[in-house]
């Protein structure tokens, strides 16, 4: 078996045995970031296994976010997973203070393991929504999905469970997010296709200022609340 490690170092071509486990694992549609143990966000290499979501480009719209903030803003990346979002903000805001939650312990270890090989300082708690606050900035990629859609094989048989469903509309999660945000000046949630609107009415009672911004493929990705 090629370990992940070879996959990376080795000079040489893949022995053909070796070569053969990776295309029957891909076979079966395991998503190549899990084979490749790795995946890239930003300006960073991130460590990632099916105890993470793999980060999507999408999700880089919550760093451009979290680069707009104010200097030392103590910032929640909640839903951090692998650490992604803190990470690439820590990598280009050092400023910043952050913050890496998760509900899954298993996802938080993959976090802080990506965190010490690649030198940045961010402190990751394990606990459901806002916990180890205050803070001035929410950046937000929960689960999103509505349960019964459908999903490519790649992300429903590997990538977990409890970082894509949320409930018969998806927002099961996010409402309860937005019950807690007193003090919170910026919160930027990524979202699912048609949420927006519903979304942006969650919000309107506690933010002036509603922005929408677009992924690459014109969808609107990303909502944006600022006080």
């Amino acid at each position: 078996r090629v370990t992940r490690a070879e996959l990376f170092t080795r000079s040489g071509p893949v022995s053909g045995g070796a070569f053969e486990e990776l295309l029957a694992r891909r076979a079966a549609r395991e998503p190549v970031a899990y084979i490749l143990g790795r995946r890239a966000f930003r300006r960073l290499s991130l460590a990632v296994d099916p105890r993470v979501l793999i980060p999507r480009p999408e999700t880089e719209l919550l760093v451009e976010v979290g680069l707009g903030l104010d200097r030392a803003a103590r910032v929640a990346d909640l839903g951090t997973g692998s650490g992604a979002v803190a990470l690439a903000l820590k990598d280009e805001r050092p400023d910043l203070e952050l913050t890496g939650i998760d509900v899954s312990a298993d996802a938080l270890t993959v976090a802080r393991a990506n965190a010490e090989r690649l030198g940045l300082e961010a402190r990751f708690l394990c606990g459901d929504l806002l916990v180890g606050g205050p803070y001035d900035a929410v950046l937000a990629n929960l689960p999103y999905v509505a349960q019964g859609d459908p999903l490519p094989p790649e992300v429903s048989l590997y990538e977990p469970r409890e970082a894509l469903f949320a409930g018969p509309e998806g927002l099961d999660v996010i409402r309860r997010l937005v019950g807690r945000l007193d003090g919170v000046r910026v919160v930027a949630l990524e979202v699912g296709a048609g949420q927006a609107p519903a979304v942006a009415a969650l919000l309107g009672d506690r933010y002036t200022r509603l922005q929408v911004l677009r992924d690459l493929a014109g969808h609107e990705r990303v909502m944006v609340a600022r006080r």
